[in-house]
């Protein structure tokens, strides 16, 4: 894709509807992901469903709420003002009709059209790293959220070429005249979007909320153990990412486990700040201590896996069948713990923060039902060990689907949670939240700005 250009419109935070579109958009595609899944389990989904599967989850759910969540709050974090909020609506609008078309190509198996969706989607995701690169420009010093925050959109940038590329082998065999296999691009794709994209942005976000949310400060053994997660984790994912490439298992084999050395220091970090804890806990910290759980689990069963063969496709996510441990277990409780506080903070910042001193308003944990809460984390909770246990230990049929089943009724009930808190609470209807991102007279919009 070219360069876009640099005249574009500097506007202030986007309003609040710009970070709700995306969160909405992807709990939308949680849901129809999970639907899939549980499809797919019950032999009902045609054609190639489980690429369908895997690209509504990451690149409908994780990613685009990464895109929104990158787009809300790093102008907030960084004290910066937002290059462009044209462009802020216009990634969502590009990343949504390509992945929509690229799944229905998946699906039908017409392998010629997931050429131009692979490529809408990677002008979306493009737009979506130019702004926040130009938004990061303008500051002076970057922390360690900020530059995990570069480094994720550098790995976006990476492997959403090699998204095309593969699409573009669907159709017109490219791969084998460069000597280069399809399973080695596979590989690096895969991996520079779950460990490169997906959980380098994880880390970055954590280091803020871990600590915010609790209380906390990195202290002693913290500050040594951020700086082998700095460097061993971006190291690692080039070098898995390399090695797969061109299929050379040394250099898988040490990247691989620079990951886990990085994820192992990673996970007593958040572990730390999550017993140190000088709050009461919700169920964001709830599902972050599920997820520091799911993680180390992960690691301990992925260290042999990626010593004997890291570049076998058993292989591409750590150890086999271990792939709902770290998607589900790790990052999905760790994204749906955040947009429990997310969510709500961004409604109650422009519904009730002026209103401070003024009259009783209702606290941010108090905008969602607990109940339900409750009820969500105990369906994705048991549905996921379910899963995660019937992968381990390759046991086939009733557990996994009772578990896809319990993970569907558990997201339903998160989704509804969340979309309650914006019927009840947002001084905006779902249908302008959602719609107006596509609708060319609201690019610019008129919402109130989000304040820091």
């Amino acid at each position: 894709m070219g360069a876009i250009p640099g005249n574009i419109e500097t506007d202030q935070q986007p309003p609040m509807t710009v970070p709700l579109r995306h969160f909405v958009v992807g709990l939308a595609f949680l849901v129809a992901g999970v639907g899939l899944g549980i499809g797919l389990h019950l032999n009902a989904v045609p054609g190639l469903g489980r690429l369908a599967h895997v690209h509504l989850l990451l690149a409908g759910w994780i990613c685009i709420t990464i895109m929104g969540a990158m787009t809300q709050f790093v102008p907030v974090w960084s004290g910066a003002i937002l290059h462009s909020r044209r462009l802020a609506n216009l990634q969502l609008g590009l990343v949504v009709a390509g992945l929509s078309g690229f799944v229905v190509a998946f699906l039908l198996v017409e392998t010629a059209w997931l050429i131009p969706f692979a490529a809408l989607m990677l002008v979306g995701f493009w737009a979506f790293a130019y702004n926040i690169i130009r938004t990061l420009g303008t500051v002076e010093e970057y922390d360690v959220t900020e530059r995990h925050f570069l480094g994720a959109l550098g790995f976006f940038l990476l492997l959403t070429v090699l998204g095309v590329l593969l699409a573009v082998d669907f159709t017109v065999p490219t791969f084998s005249r460069i000597g280069v296999s399809r399973s080695g691009v596979v590989g690096a794709h895969a991996t520079l979007a779950v460990f490169g994209a997906v959980l380098t942005t994880m880390y970055g976000a954590l280091y803020q909320l871990g600590t915010m949310f609790t209380q906390t400060e990195l202290h002693g053994i913290d500050h040594r153990l951020r700086s082998i997660e700095e460097i061993a984790h971006p190291t690692g994912v080039v070098v898995l990412a390399f090695g797969r490439l061109v299929a050379h298992a040394p250099a898988s084999r040490v990247g691989g486990l620079l990951i886990l050395f990085a994820a192992s220091a990673f996970c007593l970090i958040l572990a730390r700040k999550l017993y140190e804890m000088q709050v009461e806990r919700t169920p964001m910290h709830t599902r972050y201590i599920v997820a520091v759980g799911a993680l180390a689990l992960w690691i301990a069963v992925s260290v042999p896996a990626w010593i004997s063969d890291p570049l076998t496709r058993d292989h591409l996510l750590g150890a086999a069948n271990a792939g709902h441990l770290l998607l589900l277990g790790a990052i999905g409780f760790v994204v749906v713990g955040t947009l429990y506080h997310i969510i709500p903070f961004v409604i109650w910042v422009n519904r009730y923060s002026d209103l401070l001193g003024l009259e009783d308003v209702p606290m941010i944990d108090d905008l969602y039902g607990d109940r339900i809460a409750a009820i969500d984390g105990v369906l994705l909770g048991g549905g996921s060990a379910l899963i995660v246990g019937a992968n381990l230990l390759e046991v086939t049929g009733t557990p996994a689907l009772l578990g896809g089943v319990l993970v569907g009724v558990g997201v339903v009930a998160f989704v509804s949670n969340m979309v309650l808190v914006l019927v009840r609470h947002s001084p905006h209807s779902i249908d302008r939240i959602v719609l107006g991102s596509f609708s060319p007279l609201r690019v610019h919009g008129s919402d109130e700005t989000v304040k820091e």
